[in-house]
């Protein structure tokens, strides 16, 4: 494939909200064996692990624990692909090493692969998190010998968990880093530097971020603040797109809008919500999709669970299970998601009106 054809700068803000960025066309497998070379890098002579989810929360817990010990590598992990972290934490760990797992929920068993693996070369290993957690996944971390704790997901993100459980005198930055990033994880929205933080999280490479809250905490560097205002052109240019696509549909008692499109799923939903919608979906052009409630609709994660995803009351992500091929992707590029989107309908359709 000429490399011109994913390449992302020549194309309209019309087509790159259509299309996937240019990752989605490289092979899992070559993707996979770089990311286990720098795995087993990041894990040679460190002292601390931390394995994290690496959005805002996640990173700040990075954070958090650096400052706590001193030291923490990094391993970058999605709730998609959390065995293979910790197959390669398995393998390539120096013994005795403390590791951290943050912000990250399994799905299912087989999530949880090689976590007994880690326990018996570990010194100790400490999971903090505040998704929705099944019990008797809880229950297989805790017997693996792991000290879990989980936050209330509609109180506390997971850098809330880090600071209240490290034993650590923290800076008060730290302390403002925290609640800034729960006001964007809960999507509450009363501080206008959450938004800040999530997009800086989004655009910089994990490790640079880490960098820039460690050393200024949630009040941004004149230099980061420039990026922002740059890359927000092209971020609300397709925010634009996305709510333009947007219709609402009534399921049940509820009104669900729904759109399509590479895009901030977040300030899209709160559009949506401005519209009337009490749920918001969002379908990406590389097949994942979020889900958004309002105070009219606080059952995000229960949608998500049926359709190959998860997470809280108010905010969730899933990959509905219907691409089979890359027939079915372009299918999925040509009609706006329709399959994705007609899936995720009928996952609300299927949910039980409470009285």
């Amino acid at each position: 494939m000429d490399d011109w054809l994913i390449d992302d700068d020549r194309l309209s803000i019309e087509r790159k909200s259509i299309l996937p960025g240019e990752g989605f066309f490289h092979p899992d497998t070559v993707e996979e064996i770089e990311r286990e070379r720098e795995a087993a890098d990041t894990l040679a002579d460190a002292g601390t692990v931390v394995i994290a989810d690496p959005d805002a929360d996640g990173l700040a817990c990075v954070a958090l624990i650096r400052d706590a010990f001193g030291e923490g590598a990094l391993l970058e992990a999605s709730p998609h692909d959390l065995a293979r972290a910790f197959e390669w934490v398995a393998e390539y760990l120096e013994p005795d090493t403390d590791v951290f797992v943050c912000d990250l929920c399994p799905d299912e068993a087989a999530d949880l692969a090689g976590l007994d693996d880690i326990v018996a070369r570990a010194g100790s290993v400490r999971w903090f998190d505040h998704h929705q957690w099944d019990e008797d996944l809880a229950g297989m971390v805790a017997d693996a010998g792991v000290t879990l704790t989980v936050g209330e997901s509609d109180e506390a993100c997971t850098a809330d968990v880090a600071l209240a459980e490290l034993d650590a005198d923290f800076p008060d930055r730290f302390v403002d880093l925290t609640a800034v990033t729960r006001d964007h994880d809960l999507w509450i929205r009363d501080d206008p530097r959450s938004d800040d933080l999530a997009d800086l999280a989004h655009w910089l490479e994990p490790e640079e971020y880490v960098e820039i809250i460690r050393a200024h905490g949630a009040d941004l560097p004149t230099d980061a603040e420039e990026l922002l205002a740059e890359r927000r052109i092209e971020k609300e240019a397709l925010i634009e797109k996305a709510v333009e696509r947007a219709q609402l549909r009534e399921v049940g008692p509820w009104t669900v809008g729904v759109t399509y499109g590479r895009c901030s799923q977040n300030e899209v939903a709160e559009a949506l919500r401005e519209q009337g919608a009490d749920a918001g979906v969002i379908v990406k052009p590389a097949g994942s999709a979020s889900i958004r409630g309002t105070e009219n609709f606080e059952r995000a994660h229960e949608v998500a669970a049926q359709v190959n995803g998860g997470g809280h009351p108010k905010a969730a992500g899933c990959k509905p299970d219907v691409y089979d091929d890359m027939l079915d992707y372009a299918h999925h590029w040509t009609t706006r998601g329709a399959v994705a989107k007609q899936a995720i309908v009928d996952a609300f359709r299927r949910l039980e009106v409470e009285e």
